[in-house]
């Protein structure tokens, strides 16, 4: 992937930073987009990286981060739709505004995000485009509403993605992973230490782990490694793939 150039969004990341660190290495140029811009110009300083800081929830803001980064380099060649977050409420006290919000992100976004880098990889011939799914988008849990609407619709964007994509040399692949050791995970435990009547300690072995064969959290590198993959020459004759990296979760 030499010469390449990728976004990453939720940049500032676990997964976003191990995957830009294995881009970078191999001599991709970065963006990375968030929404804090002290921690992400710190975590592009430490990279090597390119950060624009992003609301991806705004319309505008997802067309600014691709305007930018073809100005400033010319093309685009990956997407990485990796930017979400999570809130935890039963459907009858959802917020409305955070279902809007969460949607947003982690569905419209991709889809603006892909719309607008899509020009530039139909020109070239060659485009990789991986979203962020989630088990979530597969197997659904209770008090997550937003969230596990947004993954399931992501996996239709992809799907739809590499069907229209595949005579540019489009890829598009979707990611499911069950827990990874991230912070948006740890900033999970209270709360599903509350909905389970369980103290906070015990969330990683009784909640996130109850259904894996593994029983350990994924390593964002582990995910990292699987993107490089989907990302690579290697992987041209796969797209419109769902990809479970899941400790085994989905086996049973």
């Amino acid at each position: 992937m030499t010469s390449k150039v990728a976004i990453i969004t939720g940049g500032t990341g676990g997964i976003g930073q191990s995957t830009a660190k294995i881009f970078i290495e191999e001599g991709t140029q970065v963006v990375l987009a968030d929404l804090d811009e002290e921690k992400g110009q710190q975590v592009a300083e430490n990279l090597g990286a390119i950060f624009i800081q992003a609301d991806l929830a705004e319309r505008e803001q997802c067309r600014r981060l691709t305007k930018a980064t073809l100005e400033r380099f010319g093309r685009v060649d990956i997407l990485v739709n990796n930017a979400g977050f999570q809130h935890m409420d039963p459907i009858e006290s959802f917020p409305e505004d955070k279902w809007d919000e969460m949607l947003k992100v982690m569905l419209t976004a991709p889809f603006l995000l892909t719309k607008y880098v899509w020009p530039s990889m139909k020109k070239s011939g060659w485009g990789r485009i991986v979203n962020i799914s989630s088990i979530q988008g597969l197997i659904a849990s209770p008090f997550k509403a937003a969230y596990v609407s947004a993954k399931t619709g992501l996996l239709g964007l992809t799907r739809t993605t590499a069907l229209e994509g595949g005579e540019f040399g489009i890829t598009a692949n979707a990611l499911c992973p069950a827990y990874v050791d991230t912070p948006l995970i740890a900033g999970q435990m209270a709360d599903q230490a509350t909905l389970h009547g369980i103290p906070v300690e015990e969330v990683p072995e009784k909640v996130f782990l109850k259904s894996t064969a593994i029983k350990r959290m994924i390593r964002p590198e582990e995910v990292a490694s699987l993107i490089q993959y989907l990302c690579s020459d290697a992987a041209g004759a796969i797209t419109g793939a769902s990809w479970t990296i899941d400790l085994g979760f989905t086996a049973q």
